[in-house]
């Protein structure tokens, strides 16, 4: 292998580091902006898109959390919160501020109801909606139940990754990377549907069986994800640690 500075080791762990936490918060944020703004057919599961990017934000922990140890995984999981603070703020800021007067507002941002409608945030629109006001009744819900979840499920995953690390004393890379994910995806699935569908279930517009249905499909789909990441965790700790000078155990961050 090659022989590469100092200065040159430091600014290509740092690289692969920003490409990992890129890849992170993009996944994270997807989540929060689209949301359940639509749902798809999977087989017999039915998602919410924004689900869909979602399981790569384990992947990402699980390899920080190996590459870099558990301080990195921590800050990288505290910068995703306080990003999902910053989404909540500039949607709660675009929905207190005053609108334009209706008559100087393109067409395309008012929407004509055929019949009413009951908003995921609990209102009741009945001839016209407009579109940043369906956006926000669809999203701010979505973003608080992700920010509960994101908080409970992703210090979770770093918490779990580390103590089966400890268990297995190093070895059995798989052990680590699906138990601490497959346990912290239940925590997730659970509390974001919960949180998210709450309000339309005491309402009676959800029944308890379409509430689990769609905690089922949450779970089945990001623990298969979580399953079939085994392989790309293997390869990219295998290549990673190669191209960061990393010997087996070692870090390239000290706890």
């Amino acid at each position: 292998m090659s022989e590469v500075s100092p200065g040159q080791l430091h600014e290509r762990r740092e690289r692969v580091f920003l490409v990992l936490a890129g890849t992170f918060l993009c996944a994270m944020t997807l989540l929060n902006i689209i949301g359940i703004t639509r749902f798809v057919q999977l087989g017999p599961m039915a998602l919410a898109v924004g689900v869909l990017p979602y399981p790569l934000t384990f992947l990402c922990t699980d390899l920080i959390c190996e590459l870099y140890g558990r301080k990195r995984a921590n800050f990288l999981v505290t910068v995703g919160l306080g990003l999902n603070f910053m989404i909540l703020g500039v949607l709660l800021l675009g929905n207190a501020l005053p609108s334009v007067p209706a008559e100087s507002m393109p067409p395309w941002q008012i929407l004509q109801l055929a019949a009413p409608v009951h908003l995921p945030n609990g209102e009741t629109v009945e001839q016209t909606v407009g579109l940043y006001q369906l956006i926000y009744a669809t999203t701010s819900g979505a973003v608080f139940a992700s920010m509960l979840a994101y908080i409970a499920a992703q210090y979770c995953d770093v918490q779990l990754f580390h103590f089966w690390k400890r268990v297995t004393k190093g070895k059995y890379l798989w052990v680590r990377n699906n138990f601490s994910t497959l346990m912290s995806q239940m925590v997730d699935s659970v509390m974001v549907i919960t949180v998210t569908f709450g309000a339309a279930f005491m309402r009676d517009e959800l029944t308890f069986k379409m509430m689990m249905v769609l905690v089922a499909s949450n779970y089945i789909f990001k623990a298969t994800v979580a399953l079939l990441d085994t392989g790309p965790f293997y390869l990219g700790v295998h290549y990673l640690r190669r191209y960061l000078k990393l010997e087996p155990g070692e870090t390239a961050t000290h706890d």
